[in-house]
């Protein structure tokens, strides 16, 4: 499968950005798909990922509550609505996924990774 991310830009801080990974593929309902991030100098981390089931979800504590993770299997999409914007939540975004049930916080368990899209958080 392949992916898409889009949605980031400049935000201010306590704003919201709503994120997009687009997909090709007709068995994308199969896929678990992750989002990570990776701000400079520092390692990749995860940030949230959503199961087969839209109810399925899991997220990085920095993020629970003001973070949601979503999908549109008919419009091959996941979602990750982010309020509440911190300036520490500046990185880059990627989407990522993989044909598991159930989602995984780990970048390893995931093939098939998007380019990333900027995400920038003023104070």
């Amino acid at each position: 499968v392949q992916l898409q991310a889009s949605g980031g830009g400049l935000v201010q801080a306590g704003g919201s950005l709503r994120l997009s990974c687009a997909a090709s593929g007709r068995t994308f309902s199969r896929y678990a798909v992750g989002w990570f991030r990776q701000a400079p100098g520092k390692e990749r981390e995860f940030v949230a990922a959503i199961g087969w089931s839209a109810g399925s979800t899991y997220y990085a504590d920095s993020v629970k509550g003001r973070f949601t993770i979503s999908r549109d299997n008919a419009k091959n999409t996941v979602y990750l609505q982010m309020n509440s914007l911190k300036p520490e939540d500046t990185a880059v975004y990627y989407c990522a996924a993989d044909p598991l049930r159930i989602p995984s916080n780990a970048g390893s368990d995931f093939s098939s990774w998007g380019q990333g899209t900027q995400v920038t958080v003023s104070s």
